[in-house]
């Protein structure tokens, strides 16, 4: 992992010491926000690069295997910053979610919620029905008759073959 770290620039060694776990665990919700969208830019860019670059070496080497071993800096740089995107979209997870809690609290505190109405008895549902169509039979018979045709001449058609 060292050796992955000495090829980052400077700016992108700032951007992954600013996601070890003990600075992110005090940023507030806004400053994760703005952190995450920083580290997604920067996987998206190395993501990018490396499909591109290994698109294009695809003919120059002769094939996906070898230009996948030739593209390996880019490769890593695109995994160091998906993990470090993993770990500050799980921070945020966990604040956001604290933070809708202390809404809640809040909400309720402010507004209690109404007493529970006394129970009345459940009224059944009115049944639904599934077929709407009208049932004489007549019409029975002539829907029955319609599909029997039906079959009688795909039997006739299956006994050709």
């Amino acid at each position: 992992m060292d050796a992955l770290l000495g090829s980052l620039t400077e700016n992108e060694l700032a951007l992954v010491r600013e996601t070890e776990p003990d600075r992110i665990a005090g940023l507030d919700e806004d400053a994760l926000i703005d952190l995450h969208n920083r580290v997604r830019r920067a996987r998206t860019k190395y993501v990018k690069a490396y499909r591109r670059r290994a698109a294009t070496r695809v003919e120059e080497a002769g094939g996906r295997g070898k230009a996948h071993a030739q593209n390996a800096r880019r490769r890593y740089k695109a995994e160091i910053f998906e993990g470090l995107l993993a770990a500050v979209s799980r921070q945020l997870s966990l604040v956001a979610q604290a933070s809708a809690e202390a809404y809640e609290v809040e909400r309720l505190k402010a507004d209690p919620p109404p007493a529970a109405p006394k129970r009345q008895k459940a009224q059944k549902p009115a049944p639904q029905l599934i077929d709407r169509r009208p049932n004489s039979p007549d019409l029975r018979k002539r829907a029955a008759s319609t599909r029997a045709s039906g079959k009688r001449r795909q039997a006739r058609k299956d006994s050709r073959s």
